[in-house]
């Protein structure tokens, strides 16, 4: 299957199943495809969905001006969609997207669902995304008492040399089939090697992009 082909199968959905309200119009989530962090939430009608869906790029509809707006024109942080989905009553579409500059919010922010009680906090999308945040925060602001703090002082010796007996322990656990210990030796070893990933400034992203290339 090719690209093209791929992407117009992720892009097809049952266009007339859709409700819309009396207004003529549907919310749709825009989701981070590869982490799950929700972006923003806008409007379509059937135009606007129709667009998005042919050319592979969101457009909105907007109530204030009453017209369609094409995500990112002006900007440059065009939102290039790579499935769509639609809920079970088919009155609320989902987007997943990869967000260009990372930026979705007009505001500057990754989301628009940065605030909490008028604070500004990131917002990572899973688990992985968000404990790779901490050992991002610990690796440059170091906490004396931190364990990730003392990790990452030890450069790659250290690190490797746990990544090394945490892999040997999810052996053991796996050999002793025991449910609970190797959920628990999975998470060290996926706790040691965010570390790793932080100690050599990669990404968690770029984790997520090759899998999904896999995948794919």
């Amino acid at each position: 299957m090719s690209s093209e082909q791929s992407t117009a199968h992720h892009l097809s959905i049952p266009i007339e199943a859709i409700r819309y309200n009396d207004r003529g119009l549907v919310p749709a989530i825009a989701q981070d495809y590869l982490d799950g962090t929700v972006l923003m939430m806008a409007w379509m009608n059937a135009e606007s969905l129709e667009k998005t869906l042919a050319t592979g790029e969101t457009w909105y509809w907007s109530r204030k001006r009453k017209e369609l707006w094409h995500k990112g024109a002006t900007s440059g942080h065009i939102q290039k969609v790579r499935w769509v989905r639609y809920d079970c009553d088919s009155d609320t579409l989902l987007f997943g997207v990869e967000q260009v500059g990372d930026i979705a919010c007009h505001k500057g922010e990754r989301s628009c669902f940065h605030q909490v009680k008028e604070k500004k906090v990131s917002t990572p999308g899973d688990t992985l995304s968000q404990v790779f945040e901490v050992i991002c925060h610990r690796r440059d602001n170091p906490v004396e008492s931190s364990y990730t703090r003392k990790l990452l002082a030890g450069g790659n010796n250290k690190i490797l040399k746990k990544i090394g007996e945490e892999g040997a322990e999810v052996v053991m656990a796996c050999k002793d089939e025991d449910p609970e210990a190797i959920a628990g030796e999975v998470a060290d070893l996926f706790y040691h090697a965010l570390v790793a990933l932080a100690h050599h400034k990669v990404p968690l992203r770029d984790v997520y992009r090759v899998l999904q290339e896999r995948r794919g």
